[in-house]
C-alpha cells in the first residue's frame, strides 16, 4: 500500500489527513510558514525532508508560493507524485507542473486517474466523486461512496441524503455542498471565490445524476 504525506504550513490540510488516513499509511507535517513573501534562502528542516522521502505520495496545502516550490523542486525525484492543493495564479501553476509527475488541480475533488499506478492508486479512493446509489421506490435507502473527494465532502453529502426522494436528487447533491464548508475558494487560482464552491457542486450533482440512472437501469 503506498504512503501519504500532507504538508502545511497553516490552516490547511488536517481534514484531508484525517479523510487519507482511513485508507492509507498517512503522516501530517507542519513545516515554518516564512516571513514575507519571497525569501531568498529557504531552509526546510532535514527530518522533514527525510520523513517525505520516504513516502509514495506528498501532497502540499503550503500557501506560501516559495516555500511550494522549494518543497517541489527537492522532493520531485525522491517521491512518486507531488500533488499541489494550494496555489495562486497560472503562472505558478505552469511553473511547478512542469516536473512531469506534479499535479495541481483546480479543485482536489477534481483529481483522476492518469496512468501511473501510484497515483491511480490514490486516486481510486480520493478525487472526483463516485457513488452508488440503492433505492426502494422512489427512496434513498443507501448511498455508498466509492470515491470521496479528499476533504470529506462526498461522505457528507452522501449521509445527508440518504432516506431521502429520488426527485431531484442530484440537485439537491449539488444544493449540499453549500452546506460544507469547502475551503477551495481560499486556495485556488480564480478570482470568483464562489467558482470553486461551485465546480465542487456541479461534480457532485454530475456524480449523483450518474449514480442514480445506474440504479434506475438495473
Amino acid at each position: 500500500m503506498i504512503k501519504v504525506v500532507i504538508v502545511t504550513d497553516g490552516p490547511y490540510g488536517e481534514r484531508a489527513y484525517e479523510n487519507i488516513k482511513k485508507e492509507f499509511e498517512t503522516e501530517f507535517i507542519e513545516l515554518e510558514q516564512p516571513q514575507g513573501m519571497f525569501i531568498d534562502d529557504l531552509e526546510i528542516p532535514a527530518d522533514a525532508l527525510n520523513r517525505i522521502s520516504a513516502a509514495d505520495i506528498m501532497i502540499t496545502y503550503v500557501l506560501h508560493p516559495d516555500l511550494t516550490l522549494e518543497l517541489v523542486e527537492q522532493l520531485h525525484d525522491k517521491v512518486e507524485w507531488i500533488i499541489v492543493g494550494a496555489w495562486r495564479g497560472e503562472g505558478f501553476k505552469q511553473q511547478i507542473t512542469r516536473f512531469g509527475n506534479v499535479t495541481a488541480p483546480d479543485n482536489m475533488c477534481d483529481l483522476e486517474e492518469n496512468g501511473n499506478p501510484v497515483f491511480d492508486e490514490f486516486v481510486a479512493k480520493f478525487g472526483q466523486p463516485i457513488v452508488r446509489i440503492s433505492c426502494q421506490g422512489n427512496k434513498v435507502v443507501d448511498i455508498e461512496v466509492k470515491r470521496c473527494s479528499p476533504c470529506g465532502a462526498t461522505e457528507f453529502v452522501a449521509q445527508e441524503l440518504k432516506g431521502q426522494d429520488t426527485e431531484n436528487l442530484p440537485m439537491k447533491a449539488g444544493l449540499k455542498i453549500q452546506h460544507f464548508p469547502c475551503r477551495a475558494p481560499k486556495m485556488r487560482l480564480f478570482t470568483d471565490d464562489e467558482c470553486k464552491k461551485e465546480l465542487a457542486a456541479n461534480m457532485h450533482r454530475d456524480a449523483f445524476e450518474k449514480a442514480l440512472k445506474k440504479s434506475e437501469d438495473n
